[in-house]
């Protein structure tokens, strides 16, 4: 399967970094320079993760789950909140400080206010995007390109130093993994736990 690929390129992306690693528990962490500039400010970050959820439970409204697209985005949306309670859960876990509050990335168990481990945003945009990887890739490979996003995000989150490099990689694991289950489940599941299997899909319920 292709799609675990990607964690292969976002490890390289990070190679340069990985260079000067200092600590963490993959021994690969450490600060990066501080850049909120350009296509790293901390903006354009929130429009890529809100723009992820709007596009993913906006699409699931309104296509349904009537055919394969619409099936896909209910997938998407499963693995985007069963991963993110999942991110959420281990940052109360473990309780890790972002590279912002200091400068050493052995710093776990400090309270409920460090909650750098993992990414959650990283984690959400790789759930979002591994269904449609998997429905998808192996009969249109420039799907594949969806990868840009949570390895965009990935590197944008060390370098506002909100994350370090094992908060990302295992974001983005997490998000793949949940994402995969999504993928391959027999039908989507929080469809499932609403009302009727509650039939949506205004793309089809008003075409003229």
């Amino acid at each position: 399967m292709r799609i675990p690929r990607y964690l292969a390129a976002l490890a390289a992306a990070l190679a340069s970094s990985i260079a000067l690693a200092s600590g963490g528990p993959l021994g690969i962490d450490h600060r990066l320079h501080y850049d909120n500039s350009g296509i790293w400010k901390r903006s354009d970050q929130n429009v890529l993760m809100y723009g992820t959820i709007l596009t993913v439970a906006g699409g699931a409204l309104a296509f349904g789950d009537q055919d394969k697209f619409g099936d896909t985005m209910w997938r998407s949306v499963d693995a985007m909140v069963i991963s993110s309670i999942g991110a959420q859960a281990m940052k109360y876990t473990f309780q890790r400080e972002r590279p912002s509050q200091t400068s050493n990335p052995n710093e776990f168990f400090k309270g409920t206010h460090a909650q750098s481990f993992p990414s959650a945003e990283v984690t959400a945009i790789a759930a979002a995007v591994t269904p449609f990887m998997a429905a998808y890739g192996d009969d249109h490979p420039a799907v594949y390109a969806l990868t840009l996003l949570p390895a965009y995000d990935a590197v944008a989150r060390m370098k506002t130093r909100g994350h370090w490099q094992s908060d990302v990689l295992v974001g983005a694991a997490l998000g793949t993994g949940v994402g995969l289950w999504a993928a391959h489940r027999q039908s989507p599941l929080i469809l499932g736990w609403l009302p009727g299997g509650f039939q949506v899909g205004f793309v089809h319920h008003f075409k003229p």
